[in-house]
């Protein structure tokens, strides 16, 4: 007897159908599965047979060959183990309707057969939408991230046997119910807030220009001067998510496995600190499954890299193509897959080994020859991509104990508001440029006019500082953004000398 079920398994961010087909005919007692499953899919045989069977269910003690189709792409994971498990329910139990694909089943199964839940839920009913499937039946520990998509009907089961009653139509499970993004958005709590760093006007200024543009930063200056902690505040002064930027983090997030099942969905804005030993793969993304990686699951928010020059040079260079692109393409030898990765990067470096280069307080014990070593761990072509250089001074003791109430991340957080939504506006007819950092140079030259003596300005800069093309046009986006700031419709000679002035590493300052 044949029985066919849908399932779907994940390629990277997106769901394919699985036709999960099982015959049962005469024959010595086997239990083959084909059509390129991998390792997981394979071991669902014994997970399968003992769920049936402790289900209470009839186990057929024949000849059971399942096929997975499409046969030519591989099959990783434990979706399909309901689907397995109630095809072959199915050919030796009476009782359910002849065709049951208008469901698509989805869910790891335990020996004991209750459901477990499974990472990427989310792109998996995402993606069966999108082809025309209204009905779901999911592990019960899945619901919340399930309850925010529109148009589709889900079914949140605790066991196998529910799922056989169910579609047996003898208990009906109750769908489940449909949550509001909108409503269930509330003030994010961040563990850092702005009003608790004291001093550093000038880092402040830079960081809200920073969040305001989308522009990427970088922070030096001697250990203990607050470069971390500034980094910790980014989060509270971005906008809020959207619910589509919400839904394509949360898509990342679930495929990593990363998504807390009480959640359902993110709220906050990430903030991804890789240790400096994190490998190119962990960074990137891969490994033998092909899953994203720190920085895809920064998108939408902050990767920061503390102490940069500590990082492995190659694992540095890997942001190069992110950076640019908003996305990374990782290739293996089994799939080829394009995982989103439009984060803002953050990062903080010492201007020395020893950190006090330049120091008004300690003397600094390194050499010219290490200082210049340090710095160069740091490429140009990199360097080039972070827009705003910002040194970093120690604190003073009199601004510690001050009383002097510093301003709050909700207030800044105002005013990048106001200054994201005159970008808005800007870009509301420009495909894929919501803010300043992600105009190419044909917005430069439609939004970015310089006056003459503007041009002057850049192009004394240009020749003192030795620039590349690209880091002239990410001043001029800076330049543009402190425009926003100060709601000016042109940019003018002020913006582009404080946007000059946080190539400070490009000067050899630092």
């Amino acid at each position: 007897m044949l029985a066919k079920v849908v399932g779907y398994a994940l390629n990277g961010l997106d769901g394919f159908r699985v036709d999960v087909e099982v015959d049962v005919h005469n024959g010595l007692p086997g239990f083959d599965v084909v059509g390129l499953p991998d390792l997981a899919v394979k071991e669902s045989r014994e997970r399968v047979r003992s769920a049936v069977k402790n289900s209470g269910r009839n186990f057929p003690a024949t000849k059971i060959t399942v096929n997975l189709a499409p046969a030519e792409i591989k099959k990783e994971g434990a979706y399909l183990d309901l689907p397995i498990a109630v095809g072959i329910i199915k050919t030796s139990s009476v009782g359910f309707p002849e065709d049951i694909t208008d469901y698509v089943l989805l869910g790891e199964l335990s020996l004991d057969g209750s459901l477990r839940s499974v990472p990427g839920i989310l792109p998996l009913l995402i993606s069966a939408s999108k082809e025309g499937y209204k009905n779901f039946i999911i592990p019960f520990d899945n619901a919340k991230e399930a309850s925010y998509i529109e148009n589709i009907t889900v079914y949140a089961a605790k066991n196998l046997n529910q799922v056989v009653d169910h579609l047996k139509k003898i208990r009906l499970m109750d769908p489940v119910e449909k949550r509001s993004y909108d409503v269930d958005k509330q003030e994010c709590l961040y563990p850092v807030d702005l009003a608790l760093v004291k001093g550093q006007a000038t880092a402040k200024r830079a960081l809200e220009i920073a969040v305001s543009g989308g522009h990427n930063i970088i922070f030096v200056g001697p250990p203990g001067s607050g470069k971390t902690m500034l980094a910790k505040c980014i989060p509270s002064i971005m906008p809020d998510m959207d619910f589509e930027e919400a839904l394509e983090t949360t898509k990342i997030h679930s495929v990593a496995g990363r998504l807390n099942a009480n959640d359902g969905i993110i709220r906050m804005r990430p903030f991804m600190t890789p240790h400096h030993t994190a490998t190119n793969v962990a960074l990137v993304g891969g490994s033998s499954s092909v899953k994203p990686g720190l920085i895809s699951l920064a998108h939408n928010g902050v990767l920061f890299l503390d102490e940069m020059p500590e990082y492995p040079r190659s694992t540095l260079e890997a942001l190069r193509q992110p950076l640019e692109d908003g996305v990374i393409t990782v290739s293996r030898a089994r799939a080829n897959v394009s995982f989103p990765a439009n984060f803002m990067l953050c990062g903080s470096m010492n201007p020395c080994p020893c950190g006090n280069f330049g120091s008004k307080k300690q003397v600094c014990k390194c050499t010219q020859a290490q200082i210049l070593k340090y710095k160069s761990k740091i490429s140009g072509p990199l360097l080039d991509r972070i827009d705003l250089q910002v040194e970093v001074d120690s604190v003073e003791y009199s601004d510690l104990v001050s009383d002097r109430k510093e301003e709050s991340s909700a207030a800044v957080k105002a005013r990048v508001n106001r200054t994201r939504a005159v970008q808005r506006e800007r870009f509301k007819n420009e495909p894929n440029v919501n803010t300043n950092s992600d105009m190419g140079e044909k917005q430069i030259k439609k939004y970015c006019k310089l006056s003459e003596e503007c041009e002057q300005i850049l192009h004394s800069a240009f020749e003192s500082m030795s620039l590349s093309a690209r880091a002239r046009s990410r001043i001029i986006k800076v330049a543009r953004t402190i425009a926003d700031m100060e709601l000016y419709e042109e940019i003018q000679p002020s913006h582009i000398l404080e946007a000059v002035g946080y190539r400070l590493l490009d000067k050899g300052i630092l």
